[in-house]
This record gives structure tokens, sequence and C-alpha cells, in this order.
């Protein structure tokens, strides 16, 4: 397996455990006090820094979808 897919892959798996944790703290209401969340996201974060020294994509193309995605939030929900 070469390094790139091996990182997808990972991170998929990354991906995975978060949104498991996500709704653990959801049914438990316990979102801010959460040290099993916190080790979550850092996972999918080091995954995404990896994946962005690996060229796979740019901060630059990601920080634009981000502001694309607050519209939508905007809009659509009330998180914003």
């Amino acid at each position: 397996m070469e390094k790139i897919e091996e990182l997808m892959v990972i991170t998929m798996e990354e991906c995975g455990e978060l949104i498991q944790e996500c709704s653990k703290a959801t049914r438990c209401e316990n979102y801010t006090d959460n040290q099993k969340l916190i080790e979550e996201v850092g996972d999918v974060m080091c995954m995404l820094e990896l994946l962005h020294d690996y060229d796979v994509f740019s901060w630059k193309d990601v920080y634009e979808r981000v502001e694309i995605k607050k519209k939508k939030l905007q809009r659509w929900s009330n998180v914003l």
C-alpha cells in the first residue's frame, strides 16, 4: 500500500472513531468535558495535517470551503 493510500485509510478510520465519540457525547450530554472526544478530534487533525504535508490538499482551498459551509450554516442552521 502506498503512503497516501495508507494515510487515506487511517484518516477514514479516525473519522469513524470521531463519529462514534460524537454520538456517545450526544447520548451522555457530555459535550465540553469529554477527554475521549478531544483525543479523537486530535487524531483526525493529525491525519489532516499529514494529508496536507503530502500535498493531498491545500489549506487555502480548505479555508475557502470553510467559508462556504459557514454561509450555508447561517442559512439552514442555528449554530452560527
